[in-house]
């Protein structure tokens, strides 16, 4: 390719003009370059995450529709292409989100949404984590997520729930905790930890609201922050999100607010 003015590459192969943003999800955008390296830094820099009337505010733009779909093509951009699976031993669980606030709580319970977290043990503490928006437990949602998310031969450790019982067939070796084993200790601490950070996360930042679906770029925003909580850099974080932008494929709008159940992994 050689260069040209207005931002405009000249393909050496079909000789045809295009942007130097084509097929990132900068494509189609109206929004500068410049703006949209504002946009990643200053959802880089905020800690707990940034809502599109922060960014709106802190940018200046024009419209709350341009700072959501802006903010949305990022939490796209978080997601690397071709990222690896989790290795190692995996605690596996479910927990619930959003929905009414009363009555039946935790599996079974109405109008909440199931998310499906499997987190690596790391000695101790928590290795990375993976997140995925789930339309139910039975065993063969539990078995195909789970083998989108971590290695065969890798140990993945779970509950009782029916629903993972075919995971050893299906390659892993598969260890079920029960309570008994240890009165009052908490049998997958990783789990229920990341599902009490990402509830906190839900309330405070989103304010205990979000749009269903659209719930997994949500959760790929808070993998993507929790996987990199240890960074002593903000300059990191950014210089990943950028490069990431321009891995993954174009997000337009249409695309974005298709309607959908779940997202991708």
């Amino acid at each position: 390719m050689w260069s040209m003015r207005n931002g405009l590459v000249l393909c050496g192969a079909c000789r045809s003009h295009v942007s130097v943003m084509q097929g990132t999800i900068f494509q189609g955008s109206h929004l500068s370059l410049m703006t949209w390296f504002r946009a990643m830094w200053y959802i880089c820099v905020q800690k707990n995450g940034a809502s599109a009337l922060g960014l709106q505010r802190a940018l200046g733009l024009g419209s709350y529709r341009t700072a959501w779909l802006c903010i949305h093509k990022l939490r796209r951009a978080m997601v690397r292409p071709g990222r690896e699976k989790l290795f190692g031993t995996i605690e596996v669980d479910e927990t619930y989100v959003g929905g009414k606030k009363s009555g039946k709580r935790g599996r079974g319970a109405e109008g909440k949404n199931i998310v499906l977290i499997a987190a690596e043990r790391d000695r101790r503490g928590i290795g990375r984590i993976r997140l995925k928006h789930i339309p139910d437990v039975s065993g063969e949602t539990l078995e195909a997520n789970i083998k989108e998310l971590i290695s065969p031969n890798s140990t993945i450790v779970t509950d009782s729930l029916r629903g993972y019982n075919g995971l050893r067939k299906a390659g892993y070796e598969h260890k079920v905790t029960h309570s008994y084993q240890g009165l009052g200790e908490d049998m997958l601490p990783r789990c229920h930890r990341v599902a009490s950070l990402l509830k906190r996360w839900i309330m405070g930042t989103l304010q205990g609201s979000f749009g269903v679906k659209h719930l997994q770029d949500y959760l790929d925003e808070f993998t993507f922050r929790f996987n990199r909580r240890k960074s002593g850099s903000r300059g990191k974080l950014f210089y990943r999100l950028a490069q990431q932008a321009v891995q993954v494929e174009a997000a337009p709008y249409s695309k974005i607010t298709k309607t959908q159940y779940v997202g991708g992994s």
